[in-house]
């Protein structure tokens, strides 16, 4: 296993996969069985079929439980499938606060799959945990904060959270998306459940769809992995190669694109067409000194908002590094329009509500030229005064 004192950017290569101890290989085998070989009635191995359990699958699960400081991590088929198992911890009648501006699917699983089952929901601002005590009732089960949010970038008081949802004996889940175990550790903050959307920056190179969730608690292990195996949302193993592929450069890159990031939303709020920037970095943001207690760095997304729809449209037109398109956390640069894209499926009016207009543009920075960047949004800017 990997030394646990060691830095993160060390035991993302050093662990007990990184060679094979058969043959000496630097990369996990990919085992593509879907059943397996039992030895008698009563003796069976290790692995019998595969959506209970693959050799490859189990690799990245104990890497990425290693890296989360947890006792278990799962690997699912999508980020959703991911979250929607955790959900399925609830029951009906149970009652589930979540944070307002969470991802679009999530709110999609919240409002109109939840609500079927019979689990209430309420969306609460969580910028203040106050807000939180309020929402809770007698029936409050579970609290789902994402931190920062998608995509307006508010940060969550995580420690006096857990703290309230410990005190009423609930379970708190936090979505990890954004910031990764490299910057950030929820399990290590008193979360029970972290769930991340490997997509994005874990992956990170747009070539691959996942999900990963991983737990500190023994008997709550217990309980995700009989739910991965009833759903049998399970990732495949060419995905978790691509994945643990990922994983061995993801300090790089994480520490690589949030530099950039952290210039280019100084360097936006400059700019005449901007009204908002929203990045947990600048030190405007409200959410800057909580976010430097809770994690080690702001992260490589960021938004800011132009004037209107139209203005969006020319801009993203007129620039020609970023990719325009759904996702983030990738190599290239992606640049989103959260309300037809993230956030399609929130209804306009609870969009509006939480700030998500149609002059808000995300970026994730990738891994370009910071100067090259610039000059393509600084052109981009200057073809909008010209029409």
């Amino acid at each position: 296993m990997s030394d646990k004192t060691f830095d993160i950017q060390t035991r993302l290569l050093h662990h007990k996969y990184k060679t094979d101890p058969h043959n000496g290989a630097v990369s996990v085998g990919v085992q593509h069985a879907s059943t397996f070989h039992q030895e008698s009635l009563d003796t069976f191995g290790e692995y019998d079929y595969a959506r209970s359990g693959n050799p490859t699958r189990q690799a990245l699960e104990e890497i990425f439980a290693e890296l989360e400081n947890g006792t278990a991590s799962y690997a699912f088929a999508s980020g959703m499938a991911a979250i929607s198992t955790t959900f399925m911890l609830l029951s009906a009648g149970d009652h589930l606060v979540i944070t307002d501006d969470v991802y679009g699917g999530t709110f999609r699983m919240t409002t109109e799959v939840l609500t079927r089952l019979g689990i209430e929901h309420t969306f609460v601002d969580m910028t203040d945990a106050e807000n939180v005590r309020q929402a809770m009732k007698d029936n409050t089960k579970m609290i789902f904060m994402e931190t920062p949010s998608n995509p307006t970038m508010k940060i969550t008081p995580v420690e006096e959270i857990v703290a309230l949802a410990q005190k009423a004996g609930c379970l708190t889940v936090l979505d990890n998306t954004f910031m990764t175990p490299v910057l950030q550790r929820p399990l290590d903050l008193g979360v029970d459940i972290v769930v991340h959307s490997a997509t994005k920056f874990i992956g990170g190179h747009s070539d691959v769809v996942a999900g990963l969730a991983a737990v500190k608690d023994e008997t709550l292990s217990q309980r995700f992995k009989f739910l991965q195996n009833s759903f049998g949302a399970i990732l495949g193993p060419d995905d978790c190669w691509l994945i643990m592929r990922g994983l061995k450069t993801l300090h790089t890159r994480m520490t690589a694109s949030q530099k950039v990031a952290e210039n280019l939303a100084l360097w936006l709020n400059e700019q005449p067409e901007v009204q908002s920037v929203y990045y947990p970095g600048l030190k405007d943001h409200p959410g800057f000194e909580l976010n430097k207690k809770q994690s080690d760095g702001p992260g490589a997304v960021l938004s800011f908002e132009l004037a209107d729809r139209e203005t969006v449209n020319r801009f993203a037109q007129a620039v020609t590094i970023p990719v325009f398109a759904v996702s983030l956390g990738a190599v290239e640069t992606i640049l989103s329009y959260p309300a037809k894209m993230s956030h399609a499926a929130m209804p306009d009016h609870e969009r509006a509500k939480r700030g998500i207009t149609d002059g808000l543009l995300r970026v994730s920075v990738g891994l370009e030229s910071e100067d090259d960047l610039k000059q393509d949004f600084r052109q981009a800017f200057d073809r909008l005064s010209l029409n």
